[in-house]
């Protein structure tokens, strides 16, 4: 097996010359921000195919953030379920603990390319701002990262490995104090230091070329686990399956199996208290003929609520942080509140390349609870020996349901994308209750 890597420059029409992913993407910024995505854009086309810079990149993810990440037959855990077999794409085994190193590397380079000095970043989960003030202590690059009050409060850990990391962590205060208010300081403070500062967004979403960006940067994970699979198990697998916030894992390993149609590609989405609820983040679920919801109180008791359909969170095509995609809003056309367990998934909006890849019927997506995730989570653990993150915990609660159900030759290969270090004080907290 060949353990090259290399930034794919994938399908040729997707994005267009326009940052669209069909009718998605593009660019929705302020006027003074047109020029600096202008000289991104420039600059990222010189670079994607420079010989020099994919030469440095690739050298520092084989030296130094450690690919290939392996590819693990979770043969316990199959056994259990007796059905289908589970592999796991172990980004969790990559330095910082999760995928979000492969893109924060590659636009920090990016960006020390263009004499910018000054990174900004935002965070939910904690593992893109580690990654990006892992970056930049590499590069010896000035860092500054947002992050809701909220995550932070959850996230302790990763909030203190950014500081050790000489990073300056600015916590949000506004909105839910989480991932889409920290979206929207950073991209207030990108507005103000046009000139001398470069925003590493951390998922496939945003303004073009940043989808565009963050899924080249991140296809190297479906280019290893395509040919790791073909290698250990001889053939592809039936079934790709990744969690989905943004969308930045999910579509780095979709990216590899694209052309095969006989690969389903699964994203699972939050599902947070349920569906019914209306407390989530699943951006692609539908609620049908839901008259009521249950609602959980502060003690842990539930209480019933009449309420219309019509008044439930859904998913609807919208401009959202400098793209057109599909994003959770409320009765009114607001922004809705989400929920999740996994501060990662926590988030509003969904990269636009899922939304098209939705659309056309090359991927599904469906939802994965909270209970869900953390049975999955214990799982893991029990069963694996490996303690996954709480947003990859997702993609394993739906490994779980299929699994049983689909013949014993039949392989699911789920993208790992992260560690469950960050997440013990969530899940303790959680256990306890």
């Amino acid at each position: 097996m060949s353990t090259q890597t290399e930034i794919e420059t994938g399908h040729p029409t997707l994005p267009d010359a326009h940052g669209k992913f069909g009718s998605y993407g593009g660019r929705f910024v302020p006027e003074t921000l047109m020029p600096v995505l202008d000289d991104v854009i420039e600059a990222y086309e010189e670079l994607r195919d420079d010989p020099g810079f994919r030469a440095e990149y690739e050298h520092l993810l084989k030296t130094y953030v450690g690919r290939p990440s392996p590819l693990t037959h979770a043969q316990r855990l199959s056994a259990h379920l007796g059905g289908a077999q589970i592999y796991l794409k172990r980004e969790d085994l990559l330095h910082t603990g999760a995928h979000k190193i492969n893109n924060a590397l590659g636009q920090a380079l990016l960006a020390k390319r263009m004499g910018k000095r000054r990174i900004i970043a935002e965070t939910g989960a904690g593992q893109h701002g580690v990654a990006t003030a892992t970056a930049c202590a590499l590069l010896g690059l000035e860092c500054v990262i947002y992050m809701g009050v909220v995550d932070m409060a959850r996230q302790e850990p990763n909030v203190f490995r950014m500081r050790l990391l000489g990073a300056e962590v600015r916590g949000v205060e506004s909105g839910t104090k989480t991932l889409k208010d920290a979206v929207n300081e950073a991209i207030r403070d990108w507005v103000s230091h046009p000139h001398d500062t470069y925003y590493i967004i951390g998922s496939a979403l945003g303004p073009h070329p940043y989808p565009l960006m963050c899924r080249d940067f991140q296809s190297v994970i479906g280019k290893e686990a395509r040919a790791q699979i073909l290698e250990q198990a001889g053939r592809l697998p039936d079934q790709v399956i990744a969690c989905v916030g943004g969308g930045s894992n999910a579509i780095g390993i979709f990216y590899g199996f694209l052309d095969d149609a006989s690969v389903k590609l699964i994203g699972v989405e939050a599902g947070g208290y349920g569906i019914e609820t209306g407390k989530h983040a699943a951006r692609f679920a539908r609620i049908e003929n839901a008259e009521w919801r249950i609602e959980k109180s502060d003690d842990g008791k539930n209480s019933q609520f009449s309420i219309l359909n019509s008044q439930f969170p859904q998913g609807k095509v919208g401009v959202f942080q400098g793209m057109k995609t599909v994003v959770l809003q409320n009765a009114d056309g607001q922004i809705a509140e989400t929920h999740s367990i996994s501060a990662g998934l926590d988030y509003a909006g969904v990269g636009p390349e899922h939304v098209y890849l939705r659309d056309i019927g090359r991927a599904e997506y469906t939802f994965a609870t909270d209970d869900e995730a953390l049975a999955a989570f214990h799982a893991l653990c029990k069963f694996e020996g490996i303690i996954p993150a709480l947003e990859s915990s997702h993609a394993v609660a739906e490994a779980i349901k299929r699994a049983p159900q689909l013949p014993h030759d039949h392989i699911l290969l789920v993208n790992l994308s992260g560690r469950g270090d960050k997440d013990l004080n969530t899940v303790m907290k959680a256990t306890k209750g």
